[in-house]
């Protein structure tokens, strides 16, 4: 007999945090999101030596690239596949089997001066691998040929971070070589992806709900196939020439293009619930990063790469992640989709992070690094505290 995911799950008698793919990953990578930004500041500071082969910079990098967007991402794409392909989720002891992959890569990697580094980069690459095998399997037992291209920026990111790993076992400053931009760069076509379909599709569930007759645009129009057909060249040009006026005149396009599907996704009339406003908001700091990276190129003595970037890592990045981890763990543990005072504060908290950052790019003071970490922390901590009992109860 066939065995619904509702039954497969009520029949699963072990601890309800492996009775579905996003509540591991996502308290687990909240956790790990705000401990690595302590472990930052402190190392930043001087107060902490890491015993680490990567230098601070470099950790701090793979930590929150790597680390922390890989649990999102299997997180994420272990609750999501299921609805794709109407197949079983994974969970139990196979899941526990794939979050003791995961963290033993972040133990690997912080203490890797005592290992054969290797090992440090198989017990790292381990994780993603068993995650991108099983996405696999799920998808052609499915045949659901269509979400190929989320493997394919999967096998991306692994192969970032395998890159990552070549220029820390040879001596190279590994937080400016190829590996960081490649993962980041595969990172943002997720998003807009994924951002491209249920940033519109949640948004016109709102809006129904709350009887507004403007729509938004449907999702995967020809603009927005055409934005990221551009994107993908622009963000090559990005990892291998990042600054050729080339690649500045393409990442320009890609503001312009991402800046247009956003506008046709009618945002600005769900500003009363911060559970929808926040996917907008996110999803802006793509356009704004591209937009930023072009005149970083153009005029380095003024704007910093380095600013420009953290409009992507901490705004896109961190901003959608929040945004998805928070409406996801809401929704598939019962719960009403709107945001609550606790939530609203994580939002804030990831949008100024943000912005204090790209302030420090060009204005390096330690008071605001400081303060950006500390924002963070709030962040991710704020969604540990907030969102952990959610995750480790039965659904209601």
């Amino acid at each position: 007999m066939s065995q619904s995911t509702a039954d497969q799950m009520r029949r699963w008698q072990g601890p309800a945090i492996l009775s579905y793919g996003f509540r591991p990953f996502f308290l687990l990578g909240a956790i790990w999101a705000s401990v690595a930004v302590v472990v930052w500041i402190l190392a930043l500071s001087g107060n902490l030596t890491l015993s680490s082969e990567m230098d601070p910079v470099s950790w701090h990098a793979h930590a929150f690239l790597f680390g922390y967007t890989g649990a999102i991402i299997a997180g994420f794409l272990l609750t999501a596949v299921p609805n794709w392909t109407g197949r079983l989720p994974v969970i139990g002891w196979a899941l526990a089997g794939l979050v003791g992959l995961w963290i033993a890569g972040r133990i690997g990697i912080l203490f890797s001066q005592a290992l054969p580094y290797w090992v440090v980069i198989v017990g790292d690459l381990a994780f993603p691998i068993v995650l991108g095998l099983v996405i696999l399997r799920e998808i052609v037992a499915g045949k659901n040929w269509r979400n190929l291209i989320i493997l394919l920026l999967l096998v991306v990111f692994t192969l970032a971070n395998l890159l990552f790993h070549i220029d820390v076992q040879n001596g190279y400053y590994a937080a400016q070589g190829y590996g960081p931009r490649l993962g980041l760069a595969a990172v943002l076509l997720m998003i807009g992806v994924i951002g491209g379909r249920i940033v519109p599709s949640f948004t016109r569930n709102w809006l129904v709900r709350e009887g507004h007759k403007q729509m938004p645009a449907s999702p995967m129009q020809r603009l927005d196939k055409l934005v990221l057909l551009v994107s993908i060249p622009a963000f090559i040009m990005w990892v291998l020439w990042p600054d050729s006026p080339l690649t500045a005149a393409l990442l320009f396009l890609v503001g312009v293009g991402h800046t247009a599907r956003l506008g046709r996704w009618k945002g600005w009339f769900t500003r009363s619930e911060p559970l929808v406003v926040i996917l907008h908001l996110a999803y802006l700091f793509l356009p704004l990063g591209a937009f930023a990276m072009t005149f970083a190129i153009v005029r380095p003595d003024i704007l910093p790469a380095s600013a420009a970037q953290h409009l992507w890592m901490a705004g896109a990045l961190g901003g959608m992640t929040l945004a998805v981890m928070t409406r996801a763990s809401l929704g598939h543990t019962g719960q009403p989709l709107h945001a609550g005072i606790g939530t609203s504060v994580i939002y804030l908290a990831i949008m100024a992070s943000t912005i204090v950052r790209f302030i420090a790019g060009f204005w390096p003071e330690d008071m605001l690094y400081h303060m950006a970490g500390g924002l963070w922390f709030v962040a991710f901590a704020g969604f540990a505290m907030v969102y952990g009992p959610l995750l480790l109860r039965p659904r209601s």
